[in-house]
């Protein structure tokens, strides 16, 4: 049975399902669906175009769907979509996309911690964890299981890698490649994300491919194109292999602008 509490204000066309729990004062907008099973602790604001999947937790204070921070935006009809099973914590921030019929999209089963910003035409994966005061700019990708430090801020149309770790306060304005550990003001790749790969199930093999990889992309004397060449060359493909070297040839081919490809280091 959905429960409303007498304080809250909820808008005659929002959708609520079944199991729906809306929390003392509340605001729930225009337009705006929330699945089953989904909760909304005290004060949290969904504005309009927001919808919401099953079994989320949304903590006190977050406002989801406000209009994106974006001098372009000229009121048109745009969204917030929310999959299901994630936890918002307080005070969390995720604006819709600028952009007719755009979306910021979130995915399934995510943590995102207090004051995380997320920012308009975002796509968050799954199983992603941001850390307290996290700040994403706009149209970022964040890959499924990414694992983002307090207070690392992530410049707009940056891509974060599947399983890559970002170490709290780093100041990220190129690309991050996937399971790998980046951290620094700029950030740099300091290794391989060996913890979060072991409790993702990566298989050893896989593992140790990466490694080699990583040596060769990032602590060697080669370049980046010398680099993908040997290791396909040299290294025994596996699909986290296959994955890394696609993204690193986006990179290279400047499909999605800048590469965290630093110099080379002894």
């Amino acid at each position: 049975m959905t429960t409303v509490h007498p304080t809250a204000v909820v808008h005659p066309t929002a959708e609520l399902d079944d199991d729906v729990e809306i929390g003392p004062y509340c605001i729930v907008g225009a337009n705006t669906r929330i699945g089953a099973g989904t909760t909304l602790g005290a004060h949290v604001i969904i504005e309009e175009n927001t919808h919401i999947g099953r079994n989320n937790i949304v903590y006190h204070g977050a406002v989801l769907g406000a209009p994106p921070q974006d001098r372009k935006f000229k009121h048109e009809r745009s969204y917030l979509k929310i999959g299901d099973n994630n936890w918002i914590r307080e005070y969390v921030t995720i604006h819709r996309a600028s952009g007719e019929e755009q979306a910021t999209v979130i995915g399934d089963n995510n943590f995102l911690m207090a004051y995380v910003h997320i920012g308009h035409n975002c796509t968050v994966g799954d199983g992603v964890v941001m850390a307290n005061s996290v700040g994403v700019s706009g149209h970022c990708v964040i890959g499924d299981g990414a694992n983002l430090g307090g207070m690392a801020g992530i410049h707009q149309f940056t891509r974060i890698g599947k399983l890559a770790m970002v170490g709290g306060m780093s100041r990220i304005v190129r690309d991050v490649p996937p399971f790998m550990i980046v951290e620094g003001s700029p950030a740099e790749v300091r290794g391989v994300n060996v913890v979060g790969l072991r409790r993702a199930g990566v298989p050893e093999a896989s593992r140790d491919a990466l490694r080699k990889a990583c040596r060769w992309m990032f602590f060697s004397e080669l370049n980046l194109s010398q680099a993908i060449e040997k290791i396909r060359a040299e290294v025994e493909m596996t699909a986290e292999l296959e994955y890394l070297l696609e993204f690193m040839e986006q990179i290279r081919q400047g499909r999605n602008g800048r590469a965290l490809d630093q110099p080379a280091r002894k």
